[in-house]
């Protein structure tokens, strides 16, 4: 029997796997980089051992030390989580041969599927040779041989491109897994991304738990995850299935796995790859059936077979994954304090589950509330999720905040169950996809599961424009703020009182009737407090919740979503002037590598890469905004850098000239 466990990760899903351990009586050990002294990982494991560095290359990846963290722990079990080293045969290998219960796939399984370019010589197929492809094969897909989350993923759309998006596929994947092998393969335009869970024992018993469309994606990442995938004819859902299952018999797999296919318009599945460990979005497929995955793992692990068939799915789910980022901005990532994190109606840990097949929404034929009274087909919200208020989301490791899972007896239903669940929960700090969330979930190809991979590069712009509520939150911002420094009202006019958030400037007076608005004739103030404003808008009372965190932004939550307002100061700062073509780091990250060939007095051409950055497990390019001359170069590979810092100027020769001519008037 395994009592005491090593999760491999960090964040979200070791705090996950925690939780059934917990549940199972079972003893829990977290490892963890510098970066992460004191993430709500290590706060919830009953021992925690350092791994000096805040690299992964340093940390997470040195499965040596991990398997040193679990001996000096006395765990007697690894769990490898999901990334860094989770599809690594070489770690499995070292955590067995040091006694050690490894808990995923046989060695042998990981090296046939983790690789994927192995895997599709194992299922018949093989990738394409860059020295072959034409213009006939466009678009192609460049993709890492291992691991997976988007990282080492590039689409070429022409061949002039194609060298320079392999090596940066190549660099991206060599620093997120390890491994820099990367392939080619053709790029199915507006496919769906469709995918199999399944659970295998040693003894033979695999089961194919349903299907999973995860479609919806960003940088070939996934966003919204939902089980069962809507709208497949049944044949095609059971040769998914049956493929999935084929697979996993031909390497002898055991534990949990997913099988991916890429679904043509045409509704042709093609084989993509296994991933050979938990998902990020198992949650969905648990929420169906009823079956809590990790514990299944552990179960296999100790050599207990599994039934003969899987327990029925009933329902809907449907999975939002909560990123600090700006889609707005090339969903660039952010950092920062998170204050807040609160989904209004979730579960305190997740659904009840069966080991045995009985599901949280229907065990033994009725379903469960959190504290055991028995209901029928209620819905119910879960939140995955690595960090709690107060914590601070750094630039080393992915952006995501949180998982949030909700299910309900119809498709309709969980989506409308988890849209309000996003729109009304408390997230303060960072920037977020919250909103981008809502939006994604209430559009019209959305609800009508008309799904593919090209949905955010066709609706992005209408996605993430302003909403006319943004100014009613800087109306109600500004009324708190007033409520809150409010001195004696005057009896004689007087010039309005100005407050600035963002894009707004709002006026008002300070009279014995409140606070009367002078550009908004369509709002009444109806009550206001420091932290609570009430707005008459056409006809209608809305509430908004309005809290400061000193961090430079108000946040008001109100009915129809949130909103995080920069204050502008009354009076601006003077500020040093940045030159003309002065490239600036967009957010804190490493320099990677500088262009080739780049140096001082180099002529570079507009859209041109320059430098690349690394920030949370993602390369990011930083490209020439002219055609010019590289006057100045102070990225060096290696360096880490903040917000604003200068990493190169490139100038063209009118303003070349035109600075000159100022420095003689001068």
């Amino acid at each position: 029997m395994i009592t005491s466990v090593l999760v491999a990760n960090r964040g979200e899903i070791a705090c996950r796997v925690f939780r059934t351990c917990r549940e199972l009586g079972v003893s829990t050990v977290a490892v963890y980089s510098d970066a992460d002294a004191s993430a709500l990982h290590v706060r919830e494991a009953d021992a925690a051992v350092r791994l000096p560095g805040a690299a992964p290359a340093d940390t997470y990846l040195r499965g040596d030390l991990i398997v040193k963290a679990a001996l000096a722990a006395g765990a007697d079990a690894v769990h490898p989580g999901y990334g860094f080293l989770s599809e690594n045969a070489e770690f499995a290998r070292g955590v067995m041969d040091a006694g050690l219960v490894w808990i995923g796939p046989p060695p042998s399984a990981i090296e046939a599927m983790a690789s994927k370019t192995r895997a599709k010589q194992l299922m018949g197929g093989a990738p394409l040779d860059p020295s072959t492809v034409t213009d006939a094969d466009l678009p192609l897909l460049v993709k890492a041989a291992a691991g997976g989350g988007g990282r080492g993923m590039r689409v070429v759309r022409e061949l002039a491109s194609l060298a320079a998006e392999l090596e940066a596929a190549g660099s991206e994947a060599a620093s997120a897994f390890g491994d820099g092998e990367v392939f080619l393969e053709p790029y199915i335009e507006r496919g769906r991304h469709v995918e199999v869970q399944v659970l295998a024992d040693a003894y033979g018993t695999v089961w194919a738990l349903g299907t999973r469309d995860c479609s919806l994606q960003r940088r070939h990442q996934k966003v919204i995850e939902e089980s069962p995938a809507p709208g497949l004819p049944d044949a095609l859902v059971a040769t998914l299935q049956d493929s999935a299952v084929t697979a996993a018999r031909a390497v002898g797999y055991r534990g949990a796995g997913t099988v991916e296919f890429l679904i043509s318009p045409e509704g042709r599945a093609h084989f993509l790859e296994m991933n050979t460990r938990l998902q990020v979005e198992h949650p969905v497929t648990e929420a169906v059936f009823g079956i809590d995955l990790v514990a299944q793992q552990l179960r296999v692990a100790e050599g207990e077979a599994l039934p003969p068939g899987p327990p029925p799915g009933r329902g809907h789910a449907v999975e939002a994954r909560l990123y600090a980022e700006d889609p707005s901005k090339g969903w660039r990532p952010q950092t920062g304090m998170l204050h807040a994190l609160e989904v209004p109606g979730c579960l305190p840990t997740h659904p009840p589950m069966s080991a045995g097949g009985g599901t949280p929404h229907a065990p033994d034929g009725a379903a469960l509330r959190a504290g055991g009274e028995a209901v029928h087909g209620v819905p119910w919200v879960r939140v995955d999720t690595g960090y709690a208020a107060g914590d601070s989301i750094g630039v080393h490791y992915d952006p995501m905040i949180a998982k949030v899972i909700a299910w309900a007896p119809t498709r309709d239903q969980a989506v409308r169950r988890l849209a309000h669940a996003l729109r009304r929960a408390r997230v303060h700090g960072p920037v977020t996809n919250r909103a981008l969330l809502v939006r994604s979930l209430e559009h019209p190809e959305f609800t009508g599961a008309q799904l593919d991979t090209g949905f955010y590069e066709r609706n992005l712009d209408a996605l993430t424009a302003p909403g006319d509520g943004e100014r009613y939150a800087a109306i109600a911002a500004a009324l708190a703020d007033a409520a809150a420094r409010r001195g004696a009202w005057r009896n004689l006019h007087s010039q309005p009182q100005v407050k600035a958030y963002g894009a707004h400037e709002v006026r008002y007076r300070l009279t014995r009737d409140g606070f009367p608005l002078v550009d908004d004739p369509g709002v009444r103030v109806v009550h206001v407090t420091p932290h609570r404003v009430r707005l008459e808008i056409d006809g209608v009372v809305r509430p908004f919740d309005v809290t400061g965190h000193g961090d430079g932004f108000v946040h008001v939550d109100g009915p129809a979503g949130a909103y995080a307002l920069p204050v502008r100061p009354r009076f601006t700062e003077p500020r040093e002037r940045t030159r003309p073509g002065s490239l600036l780091a967009p957010m804190p990250g490493t320099v990677v590598r500088v262009g080739e060939g780049l140096a001082e007095g180099v002529r570079v051409t507009q859209g041109q890469p320059l430098v690349w950055l690394e920030a949370m497990k993602m390369e990011h390019r930083i490209l020439s905004p002219s055609s010019g001359t590289l006057t100045a170069l102070h990225a060096v590979p290696g360096r880490q850098v903040e917000v604003g810092t200068l990493l190169a100027v490139v100038q063209n020769a009118d303003v070349h000239n035109a600075d000159v001519q100022e420095e003689r008037e001068a």
